[in-house]
């Protein structure tokens, strides 16, 4: 619980967007990577569980076209939880599905990203998994790129 004298942080300062694209990719991580970064790191998997990891769910909702009125597309299963290190750090995560070990090791990691001395080591070992993202993104690029018809229209001048 965050002490009277702790503020939130802006949510457009430099760390703060690191922190999220950190964050994103431990959350595009399967749970063997997770325990990769963690073993390739060397940073301890002991943390108190401040919200066990629990399984809920969100409403998604969408606009058409981005600016339309907004309207609930369905339910969508989320896992979350909540970890404190011994050093101070809490950790937070969340993830699509019902992976609880996943969602806890995202957590610690995101509480070890939060340490100064730790932060270069766990951007460092995430990197692997942005790579991997983006090998399979430019894979069903070239998949689509394959399969796409290009239409024109001929003017047969008759008009």
């Amino acid at each position: 619980m965050p002490r009277a004298s702790q503020t939130a942080p802006d949510p457009a300062t430099p760390e703060v967007e690191a922190r999220r694209a950190a964050m994103a990719r431990a959350g595009a991580a399967s749970l063997a990577e997770l325990e990769a970064v963690l073993a390739e790191t060397g940073l301890s998997c002991e943390a108190e569980d401040l919200r066990a990891p629990e399984t809920g769910l969100v409403m998604a909702r969408g606009r058409i076209g981005g600016d339309g009125r907004a309207f609930n597309v369905g339910e969508a299963t989320v896992t979350r939880a909540a970890v404190h290190l011994s050093g101070g750090e809490t950790g937070f995560a969340y993830h699509l599905g019902r992976d609880r070990p996943r969602a806890r090791l995202a957590a610690i990691l995101d509480a070890h990203w939060q340490h100064p001395a730790r932060r270069g080591a766990v951007e460092a070992a995430l990197a692997g998994i942005a790579e991997r993202r983006a090998s399979e993104a430019a894979a069903a690029a070239r998949k689509i790129a394959a399969t796409r018809v290009n239409f024109f229209t001929l003017a047969r001048g008759e008009d």
